[in-house]
């Protein structure tokens, strides 16, 4: 029982090569990559003979003695703090002795192993929220008002996680509903963004992993902003004699999830299926220039590095 457990920690934290094909590596950007082992499984439980290692990084150099590279004698390969720029083929020979069991001769082979490095960072999250509001007629003055005085409290609610409503609109429509005739309804849309002014500062202050802040900040900013929403129906019920003339309309508030890629990174998840939902780095010959999602194919140039942002 005991002897199970400890085979699977191992492959948790080491990952084995494989002679037949590359195997695909995704380090998050700035942590250290786990274990890379010059071995596939099935030879790491056997006995190695005079075992020597030479690691070559993408740039063709060997790895040994490089500052962001922790080695250990059995040949094992971690990358420290691991940046877009360190993305790509890093490549391992194992040499060893085979002693041939009748003759007793000795015999050097070697296996060559290549794992596929790439860095990744979390998606940065928004939320797309709609509601809806009844109003007296379309044609009303006041509803601009409202919808502007509408995105000034919003904006205040999550003003201090550096969270801002943006691409925000309303449209008015005229609605038929059984056995009520015809009424007038406000259908108000607006993005739930975690990047307001301010917001590398505060970034500065969370070592390396902006991603994981920044995603919490607007998380908690859309839950403020649906608390917000369901109060107002519990103070329609409950502290209005009269209802006003233009009133949130229950259970309208939905939201949808938004995810963007900070530039250099995208999402693909026919290439990358292990890591679907991490924005990638961009491979050579493509670039990402914004916040978008996918990494745009540079036909003008021919980019060599990983993580361009500009073609």
């Amino acid at each position: 029982e005991e002897e199970q457990h400890s085979v699977g920690l191992v492959q948790k934290n080491y990952i084995y090569g494989s002679i037949k094909h590359e195997v695909n590596v995704y380090v998050k950007i700035f942590t250290n990559s786990p274990f890379l082992v010059c071995m596939d499984l099935a030879l790491s439980q056997e006995e190695v003979i005079d075992p020597k290692y030479l690691w070559i990084g993408p740039d063709g150099k060997n790895l040994e003695g490089q500052i962001y590279v922790n080695l250990t004698e059995t040949g094992k390969l971690m990358l420290m703090g691991f940046k877009e720029s360190m993305s790509g083929v890093y490549t391992c020979t194992l040499f060893h002795k085979f002693i041939e069991t009748t003759t007793q001769e000795e015999v050097d082979v070697f296996e060559t192993y290549k794992f596929m490095i790439y860095a990744y960072r979390e998606a940065d999250h928004a939320y797309q929220i709609s509601v809806r509001f009844t109003t007296k007629e379309c044609e009303l003055a006041a509803n601009a008002r409202f919808f502007e005085e509408l995105k000034k409290i919003l904006n205040n609610i999550i003003a201090d996680l550096t969270c801002h409503i943006i691409e925000s609109s309303y449209r008015c429509h005229y609605i038929r509903k059984p056995n009520q005739g015809l009424l007038y309804e406000l259908f108000v849309t607006f993005q739930v963004n975690p990047f307001a002014p301010g917001w590398e500062e505060v970034c500065h202050q969370v070592p390396y992993d902006c991603e994981d802040a920044t995603n919490m900040r607007v998380q908690e900013a859309r839950d403020r902003i649906e608390e917000f929403f369901s109060k107002q129906t519990y103070a329609l019920k409950h502290e209005f004699r009269t209802v006003p003339t233009i009133h949130y309309m229950d259970n309208s508030f939905s939201v949808t999830h938004i995810d963007s890629c900070r530039p250099g990174f995208g999402k693909n998840d026919i290439i990358h299926q292990s890591c679907a939902s991490c924005c990638v780095v961009c491979d050579p010959g493509t670039y990402s220039p914004d916040n978008d999602v996918t990494c745009q194919i540079c036909t003008r140039s021919q980019i060599r590095k990983y993580g361009a942002r500009f073609c």
